[in-house]
């Protein structure tokens, strides 16, 4: 099978589902940022009603998982890489 790359936007919108899914709350009432740091890797903040969140990799490749399996109908289990792209941003290659 080949690999399916999930760009940044995406990624984006996966995680305001997650999130408002989590924090019962209306799509439109989440705001993310994704981050990169050389320490710790990959992140995301995640703000709702003025509150801020900060959602580890797990959190992100549960919401991938989720975008994958309710929105592009492939296997939610496939192998998820996240990846810094210098011209795309952070991107999800998924095996």
């Amino acid at each position: 099978m080949e690999k399916l790359i999930i760009p940044e936007q995406d990624i984006i919108n996966a995680l305001c589902v997650y999130t408002s899914r989590k924090k019962q709350v209306k799509l439109e009432e989440v705001e993310i940022e994704l981050m990169y740091d050389d320490d710790y890797g990959f992140s995301a903040e995640a703000h709702v009603h003025g509150r801020m969140q900060v959602l580890i990799m797990a959190n992100m490749i549960e919401a991938l998982r989720l975008w994958l399996e309710e929105f592009l109908n492939r296997d939610p289990f496939a192998g998820i890489e996240l990846v810094l792209d210098d011209e795309e941003g952070i991107i999800a290659i998924v095996q």
